[in-house]
């Protein structure tokens, strides 16, 4: 097996990105951890990439199946003929791999005790068809997961950022570390080229941890924190926002299905140049499970799958659905992290009702107030 980096053209890298991805051996354990907007879905695809041509099975993972949408889409334009690399998402990885058999726990979740029993007993029967895999936002799987990798895979690269740990199950940087072993490396990746410096700016009043990121570079509007009273109003200004730039993507990220239903029959009825696109976890398939990412407009989802997506613009569309959070409890903090990090150019956090909600004060200075 090849243990040294084949030399391929990767398109789109920064210097830093492409020092990253060559500083990382094609064999053993890695986790690479760096803030939003650095590249790290990108870096995971040329991993995978890299990776494949080693001529092992090459697997490149994600929780959420959006992003795994997102990640095989990117993985289209960079393999290589005779050196594929699948995405998919850690459920569909787990069935296929243990079967649909495979044992779970109380919650629903899987039982990861006992696949890695599972594992350790087939070690060795067919190694060939071992697989690499590469794990994009890491930090939203438990560590028992990463036992389980280090068994059942022959290499596991690990892309995450512990400031984002949206999920009941999760890991932090160390928790994977340790899981994947002593020998496990850990590398960084720094640069924010996803965000102007106002919505930087603004995500950092809710990260919980870590090392303050490098500004970007970019400049750009404000961001808005705008009341409206009642849903009509919030997609009529939405609808606007599609008709003013029709060439940008427009995410409307929602914490109810309330919202999303209700905006997304409003949109419908909008005449947008792009037909609105609704994404729900829970459709099997079809136009609400398989989405186009790349193309303009809108595309409404539930804070739960906006993990790893940009968007031109993004829209918090119901604020006031954590009006009754402790605005400096950590899940919250991380959730509004992770959202306004998805905006490329402009961000907007609407609201609804009397008062406004407590972890939206003393923005003043880094927002405007409407």
């Amino acid at each position: 097996m090849t243990t040294v980096n084949t030399p391929v053209l990767h398109p789109g890298l920064t210097p830093a990105q492409r020092d990253c991805l060559d500083a990382l051996p094609l064999t053993g354990h890695h986790v690479v951890s760096g803030p939003p907007g650095s590249g790290k879905s990108l870096i995971a695809a040329h991993r995978a990439v890299h990776l494949a041509l080693t001529g092992r099975p090459t697997v490149l993972l994600s929780r959420s199946n959006l992003l795994r949408q997102l990640l095989r889409d990117t993985l289209q334009g960079l393999t290589v003929p005779g050196a594929p690399v699948e995405a998919a998402t850690v459920h569909g990885w787990v069935l296929r791999h243990f079967g649909y058999g495979a044992p779970r726990t109380q919650d629903g979740w899987f039982d990861w005790t006992s696949l890695t029993g599972l594992a350790a007993e087939k070690l060795g029967e067919d190694d060939a068809a071992t697989p690499h895999l590469v794990v994009d936002e890491g930090q939203d799987l438990p560590p028992g997961f990463y036992r389980l990798a280090r068994i059942a895979a022959a290499s596991v690269t690990v892309f995450a950022d512990e400031c984002q740990r949206l999920t009941e199950t999760n890991s932090t940087l160390t928790e994977i570390t340790t899981a994947l072993g002593r020998s496990t490396s850990r590398a960084e990746v720094g640069g924010n080229h996803r965000n102007t410096r106002e919505i930087a700016a603004l995500a950092e009043r809710f990260r919980t941890g870590g090392t303050r990121p490098e500004p970007p570079f970019r400049s750009g509007p404000l961001p808005v924190v705008r009341h409206y009273p009642g849903f009509k109003d919030l997609a009529d200004d939405i609808a606007t926002m599609a008709t003013e730039q029709p060439r940008h993507r427009i995410g409307v990220i929602v914490n109810s299905l309330r919202t999303a239903s209700d905006l997304m029959r409003r949109l419908e009825r909008a005449g947008l140049a792009h037909e609105p696109q609704l994404y729900s976890s829970a459709a099997p398939s079809g136009r609400y499970r398989d989405l186009d990412l790349d193309r303009p407009g809108v595309v409404v989802v539930h804070r739960a799958s906006a993990k790893g997506l940009d968007f031109d613009t993004v829209v918090i569309a119901d604020a006031e659905s954590d009006s009754a959070t402790d605005p400096t409890a950590a899940t919250l903090r991380m959730a509004y992290y992770v959202m306004i990090t998805r905006a490329r150019q402009r961000l907007l956090l609407g609201w609804q009702g009397s008062r406004l909600p407590r972890h939206l004060e003393g923005l003043r200075g880094w927002t405007q107030m409407r």
